[in-house]
C-alpha cells in the first residue's frame, strides 16, 4: 500500500460518491480475514491502514494475565511491559505481527473489496434512481429475449418485459425500441431488478401525461382508467378549470394527440369520456360509442340500468360484452344494459319519442 493507494481511494469518493473512510474500514475488516486464512492463526489481531501514507500494520491482541494459559490469545505482565510500561492486568496489549509479503496479500484483498463495494455502490445508485420511477414509463432498446421474457436495455440496468405483459398486438425484435410501464422495482442479491409491462393501465394513462400538457400540469384530471390492452380502453377526464374542455384537451387538433397514443398502442381503441360526480350521467358517458335513453341508478347495490335505443344495444353492449364490461370497470358499478322493447316488456317502461340522455364522450378508433 501507498499514497497512491489513498489518493486512488479519495478520488473514487469523489467519483463514486463512496466514502474513503468506509473503503478502508472494509480493507480492514477483510485484511483479518486473510490474515488469519493465509498464515493459518486463530489469534485476535486488528489491522490498521494508515489513511495518510497508506501503509499497513498487523497488531495481535492479546488479554495481559499473570499466569499464560493460552499465547496465542493472552500475554503475562511482564512481557506486556516490556512492550508498553503502562499495561495493567486485563488490559489488551497489541503487538505488530505483520508479516513481511503481507503487502502482495494487501493488494489483492484491497482490489477485491473496493471493487465489490463500487459494485454495490452502483447498485445502489441504480436502485434508488428506479425506484423513484415505479409507476412511470421508460424507453428502452430491446438486447434479447427467452421464452419467458424480453430483455431492455434501459441505459445503465437491463429490465425484464414478461410476454405475459405484452400486448397481442406487439410484435418486438431485436434492437427495437421499446415504451413501457415500471410495474415493479426490487434490490435482489443480483442487483437491482426491474419488471415491464405493455399492458398495465398505467401505460395508458402516462402516455396522456406525455401527450397532453394539460394533463401533466394538473388542469385536466384523469379519473379513472379501465383497459383491455390491445384492444380497447376507456378513460375518464375531469377540468379543474370550467373554460377547458377535458375531452377536447385529450383528442387535440384534429385528434393529433390521441392519435399517436393510438400509434404507440398499435391500433388499441380508446374511448375518451368526462367523468361526472352525477351516477347517471357518468355510465352514460361511460357507454360510449353507443347512445343512452335513460339510466336507473340503484345506490344500495350500486348498479345502474341503462336502457338504449333497440337498434344501439349491441353497440351498448359490445363485442363478447366488451363495452359493457370496460364501462363497468371505469365507473366502478355494476350496469344492466336493456333495450327499449326489453325495458318496456320486463318493467312496462314506455318507448322514447327518440330523444336521448346527453352524452359528453369521444371513441378513437
Amino acid at each position: 500500500m501507498s499514497m497512491e493507494f489513498i489518493e486512488a481511494l479519495s478520488e473514487i469518493e469523489r467519483d463514486k460518491g463512496i466514502s474513503k473512510d468506509v473503503l478502508i474500514e472494509a480493507i480492514e475488516a477483510a485484511l483479518i480475514s486473510s490474515y488469519k486464512r493465509n498464515f493459518n492463526t486463530a489469534q485476535n489481531v486488528r489491522v490498521d491502514i494508515n489513511r495518510t501514507t497508506g501503509q499497513i500494520k498487523v497488531y495481535a491482541r492479546k488479554t495481559v494475565v499473570e499466569e499464560v494459559l493460552d499465547p496465542r490469545l493472552e500475554i503475562s505482565l511482564e512481557a506486556s511491559r516490556s512492550i508498553n510500561p503502562h499495561y495493567q492486568l486485563d488490559d489488551i496489549a497489541e503487538i505488530e505481527v505483520t508479516p513481511r509479503d503481507f503487502g502482495r496479500i494487501a493488494a489483492q484483498t484491497a482490489k477485491q473489496v473496493v471493487t465489490q463495494r463500487i459494485r454495490e455502490a452502483e447498485r445502489g445508485l441504480i436502485y434508488h434512481a428506479y425506484v423513484d420511477k415505479e409507476q412511470d414509463i421508460v424507453t428502452g432498446i430491446i438486447q434479447r429475449m427467452d421464452l419467458r421474457n424480453l430483455y431492455v436495455d434501459l441505459g445503465k440496468v437491463e429490465a425484464a418485459l414478461p410476454l405475459t405483459e405484452l400486448m397481442p398486438t406487439d410484435k418486438f425484435k431485436q434492437l427495437d425500441r421499446v415504451k413501457a410501464f415500471i410495474t415493479k422495482v426490487e434490490n435482489t442479491s443480483k442487483g437491482p431488478q426491474i419488471i415491464l409491462s405493455r399492458t398495465h393501465p398505467g401505460l395508458l394513462k402516462r402516455l396522456f401525461e406525455l401527450e397532453v400538457p394539460e394533463i401533466f400540469d394538473g388542469t385536466v384530471e384523469i379519473r379513472s382508467v379501465a383497459r383491455e390492452a390491445g384492444f380497447r380502453s376507456k378513460i375518464a377526464v375531469y377540468s379543474r378549470n370550467e373554460e377547458v374542455d377535458p375531452v377536447g384537451s385529450c383528442v387535440g387538433q384534429r385528434g393529433a394527440r390521441v392519435q399517436s397514443i393510438v400509434t404507440e398502442l398499435k391500433g388499441e381503441k380508446i374511448d375518451i369520456v368526462r367523468w361526472s360526480e352525477a351516477v347517471d350521467e357518468y355510465v352514460a358517458n361511460a357507454l360510449s360509442p353507443s347512445k343512452v335513453l335513460e339510466v336507473i341508478v340503484f345506490e344500495a347495490e350500486k348498479m345502474a340500468r341503462v336502457i338504449v335505443p333497440d337498434y344501439q344495444l349491441s353497440l351498448a353492449i359490445g363485442i363478447k360484452g366488451q363495452n359493457a364490461r370496460l364501462a363497468a370497470k371505469l365507473t366502478g358499478w355494476k350496469i344492466d344494459i336493456k333495450s327499449e322493447t326489453q325495458a318496456e316488456q320486463e318493467y312496462g317502461r314506455p318507448k322514447t319519442s327518440g330523444a336521448t340522455m346527453h352524452q359528453d364522450s369521444v371513441s378513437i378508433d
